[in-house]
């Protein structure tokens, strides 16, 4: 129940189709900082596995994505210093805290195999949906090529992500 909830969840509200419509058209730095948002949003879901599971692949799925979203984190703050621009917060960002708020009670509530199925269903719908709307929808509206070379290359390792969580949850069963 509470996985088919998550999925749902997910895919609502990271549907660009609604959700990033919906808060209108976001320029450059209001999508950095959305994706500065995602980024550090999935840094907490990493800390709540290392936290709360015990299996070796979940950890070290986790330990991943703190190691490559905090050095994507600190590839946009590096250009946003050279550029001397500072990402906007928006809508759609507090969004996604809110929304991250709600899953974050949620896995916390629940231990050993059933946390680590939940976190490894949340991270693959998670990373889908980030990924669809970085490629689709910031990627070709971004305006400032450095930026969107940043989020090309970001966007490189974080279907990585995806596909290394479409591993796990393959050879879970689920």
């Amino acid at each position: 129940m509470f996985a088919s909830r998550l999925l749902l969840i997910s895919a609502l509200v990271f549907d660009p189709a609604t959700s990033l419509h919906a808060q209108g058209n976001l320029n450059d730095l209001e999508m950095a900082h959305a994706a500065v948002t995602a980024s550090n949003i999935d840094i907490a879901y990493a800390h709540l596995a290392l936290a709360l599971s015990s299996d070796p692949a979940v950890r070290d799925f986790a330990e991943t994505m703190i190691r490559d979203h905090s050095a994507v984190n600190s590839q946009i703050f590096a250009l946003a210093k050279k550029l001397n621009v500072q990402a906007q917060d928006n809508a759609f960002s507090r969004q996604l805290h809110t929304d991250a708020a709600r899953t974050t009670g949620e896995l916390s509530h629940l231990s050993g195999t059933a946390f680590d199925q939940a976190y490894l269903r949340n991270e693959l719908a998670y990373h889908k949906a980030v990924n669809g709307i970085v490629a689709n929808t910031f990627i070709p509206a971004i305006k400032n090529a450095e930026v969107k070379a940043a989020f090309q290359g970001a966007l490189v390792v974080f279907r990585g992500h995806e596909q290394h969580v479409q591993q796990l949850v393959t050879r879970a069963g689920l």
